[in-house]
């Protein structure tokens, strides 16, 4: 009568991400344990596999090249063992469907903490509860997770890692919470406010803002332009019987509700006015608005090499050969320019209009600087109460140390804010002390503003596109409005 052969096993130790910082599921733990069991029971060990994926599914890296090795030696490994059977797997249908491919290899899958004998029917029950009891676990933590998550929405809080121009902060209670991050916020409603304007397109506001410092890919700036959060809103999605809806975030809004709305319509196309598609540099401020006098097509411009360098010219194409060189065709423009004269019984109601305009345009700024205030306010008088307690020995001076060292640092994260958005209003004062008839007066503008200014420039002059001939302006339909703030000299040489 021969000898009894000795069982051949692989043990198969999984741990995956989360549980690292376990030390009851640690690799080393696991491999100590189950090789004390083989030495036990006279089992032979041939390998010991490492896996660091979630048992959720058998698509993991390790168990992949294990199974391949095991259909190599068909029938000459006994066990795959394993301390749990939640190291198998925590799905109960791929469960015995991998126990099935591994019987027909000739293995048999066993759990050293929780041995069960696959034979006898009744074990069955048993490893279902094994398996189900990890799933179900696992699905109880993920439900209150989500509603845990669905309740901190509904009350206004932002949950997960903070978007562009805010950043994740913690509050004296260990709520978090997210604040404006500058100089991205003020760059952001800097962004909202010129496709307000319908100007410029999506993509050319895109590239200003990230010469601005804003660091965003373009799908995310897609993204970004089209979140309600911006205005102070937070998204709860459909659930089951409950319909979504939108509620008032907890978050300083970067913008007004009004400014989104009137994005989002520019972008769907309900509120457009005038948005260039070309790619305008700063040589060619006119491309976009010129008509051909030849064949009527819209003109485009560019550089030519020349005998002594290169000439920029406005031109059209498709067969057409018309062109006019840029520097005649600005300075024709800009003696056009020129014979707008702005009348006197206009400045005081210009003053009055870049005053709103500049309360307007920095209202999130000038209601940060508020909060921002109110906060430093408050802080002060925490570290006066702690102190007083301090002189009547109501706490220990360790403690107070502590909440001291704790309202500094906040107080000095405030008050880096509050220098950051003062920084970015600029005084009205200097404003209004310039020379309003220079701030009015279109030629300037024309030959010192930025691209910006320029084109917002022509387009509020001129509604409809120019043509010119030589240096004549035909169909330059002027706006009502310019006409009733400037006067037209036609005798200006």
């Amino acid at each position: 009568m021969g000898l009894k052969r000795e069982k051949v096993a692989d043990l198969y130790i999984r741990v995956s991400t989360d549980e690292q910082a376990d030390k009851g599921y640690s690799q080393r733990n696991q491999e100590e344990m189950l090789r004390k069991y083989c030495s036990n029971h006279c089992i032979e060990i041939r390998n010991v596999i490492y896996e660091d994926h979630s048992a959720k599914s058998f698509n993991r890296p390790e168990w992949k090249k294990l199974l391949s090795n095991l259909k190599k030696h068909r029938n000459k490994i006994d066990l795959v063992l394993f301390t749990k059977w939640d190291r198998f797997s925590r799905n109960a249908g791929d469960a015995y469907q991998m126990i099935n491919v591994l019987r027909e290899f000739g293995v048999e899958p066993q759990a050293m903490e929780q041995p069960l004998d696959l034979s006898i029917p009744e074990n069955k029950m048993m490893l279902a509860f094994y398996l189900a009891a990890p799933e179900v676990e696992n699905d109880r933590r993920a439900l209150n997770v989500f509603y845990g998550m669905r309740r901190a929405k509904k009350e206004g809080r932002y949950m997960g890692l903070a978007p562009v121009g805010y950043k994740n902060k913690i509050d004296g209670s260990g709520n978090k919470y997210i604040a404006l991050k500058e100089p991205d916020a003020t760059t952001l409603h800097w962004v909202f406010q010129e496709l307000s304007n319908g100007t410029f397109n999506t993509e050319q506001v895109w590239k200003e803002a990230k010469k601005k410092g804003l660091k965003c890919s373009k799908n995310a700036f897609w993204q970004l332009i089209r979140n309600p959060l911006y205005c102070g809103k937070i998204f709860i999605p459909k659930f089951k019987d409950e319909e979504s809806y939108f509620v008032r975030g907890q978050h300083q809004p970067v913008i007004s509700e009004a400014l989104f709305d009137r994005v989002q319509e520019i972008l769907d196309g309900r509120g457009r006015i005038y948005r260039s598609k070309i790619q305008t540099r700063n040589d060619f401020p006119l491309r976009g608005f010129l008509i051909c006098p030849i064949c009527g097509n819209l003109l485009t411009a560019s550089k030519s090499k020349g005998r002594n360098g290169y000439y920029s010219y406005y031109h059209c194409r498709k067969g057409c050969t018309y062109r006019i060189r840029v520097e005649k065709l600005h300075e024709a423009f800009e003696h056009e320019l020129r014979r707008y004269i702005p009348r006197k019984e206009i400045y005081p109601i210009y003053r009055n209009v870049l005053a709103e305009t500049y309360y307007e345009l920095t209202h999130s700024s000038q209601v940060s600087k508020r909060q921002i205030s109110k906060q430093l306010k408050e802080y002060e008088k925490r570290i006066s109460h702690i102190r007083n307690l301090l002189a009547t020995q109501k706490i220990d001076p360790l403690d107070y140390l502590e909440i001291k060292n704790q309202y500094s640092s906040t107080v000095d994260d405030l008050n880096k804010r509050l220098e950051a958005v003062c920084g970015s209003i600029p005084p009205i004062e200097t404003l209004l002390k310039k020379d309003i008839n220079r701030l009015m007066t279109f030629d300037k503008i024309f030959s010192t503003g930025n691209i910006e200014d320029i084109r917002s420039l022509i387009q509020t002059i001129y509604p409809q596109k120019l043509m010119f001939y030589g240096t004549l302006i035909e169909r330059a339909e002027v706006n009502k409005i310019i006409k009733s703030v400037y006067d037209y000299d036609k005798n200006i040489e």
